[in-house]
């Protein structure tokens, strides 16, 4: 009895020691494995148009899908694209099951203590969306109506962080939370919600697509603006300097901007791209 305690007690620590061995290995800078493997995996929102999305036929597509595979076609590396719950990126960043977060990724001040951000490579707002017979033209006609937004995302962030702009004034003093922006608008298109707190980006894609861009309004944002950016860990500090390092390369190239104009019809570039 007393052997096999031992050699028990020995399993265990030789199964720690692996563990915290693979703990090590999954920090640190991963560049040098992205190289080897010839593969990186990049967590996203497969609902996100234009950014990020699952087209009708299966297929992952999108702006954001576009110059991610440019940016690695670089280096070699392929892309994988993995969905992921929104409000739980980081934490998939973190447990290592993405290597990156790239889909209209907001910068914010409680995001960089958690990540580590590439350059700003496109701007972005919130955009308060409503039916038209709603006749909701400011934030301050939401009051006493209810709001939706999307969990984890930076609308839902600007809505807790400033209550004076919005928060305070709604019904319930808080919104609606949807996984994903594709149920949000369902909701509002049965009014079950009022308006929906949401990235520019998707309102103006979304709504074209549907050709329903008549019957709603878009009301500009009473919020700062906002930069899209590429999220990593920490310690990734080449993955985040070669993708800088790509991005003004396809700017140079030209790459960027056929990009941008096939799914924006402009030049979305911000000035750390060009």
């Amino acid at each position: 009895m007393k052997k096999f305690l031992m050699t028990l007690s020995t399993l265990t620590l030789a199964f720690l020691l692996v563990a915290c061995g693979n703990s090590q290995a999954n920090k640190g800078d991963s560049w040098e494995t992205y190289k080897k493997e010839k593969t990186i995996t990049l967590g996203f929102d497969n609902t996100f148009v234009p950014m990020g999305f699952k087209d009708k036929d299966g297929k992952n597509t999108g702006f954001d899908v576009e110059l991610a595979k440019a940016v690695f076609a670089e280096y070699g590396i392929k892309v994988k694209f993995q969905p992921i719950n929104w409000d739980l990126k980081e934490t998939e960043l973190k447990n290592g099951k993405i290597d990156m977060i790239w889909n209209g990724y907001s910068v914010t001040k409680e995001r960089q203590a958690k990540v580590a951000f590439s350059n700003p490579y496109m701007k972005n707002e919130q955009v308060l969306v409503s039916k038209k017979s709603e006749d909701i033209k400011s934030f301050a006609d939401m009051k006493d109506k209810v709001l939706g937004a999307q969990s984890g995302s930076s609308g839902y962030d600007a809505f807790t962080k400033n209550p004076k702009v919005l928060k305070d004034i709604v019904k319930d003093k808080d919104a609606t939370q949807y996984e994903t922006f594709t149920q949000a608008f369902i909701d509002l298109k049965n009014d079950r919600i009022d308006g929906l707190l949401i990235d520019k980006v998707y309102a103006n894609y979304y709504l074209k697509q549907e050709g329903e861009l008549a019957n709603y309004n878009i009301t500009k944002s009473e919020y700062s603006g906002e930069d899209f950016a590429v999220g990593v860990r920490k310690e990734d500090k080449t993955l985040i300097k070669n993708i800088n390092k790509s991005f003004k390369k396809l700017y140079k190239d030209g790459k960027f901007q056929e990009i941008s104009n096939k799914w924006f019809g402009e030049d979305v570039a911000t000035d750390q791209v060009k």
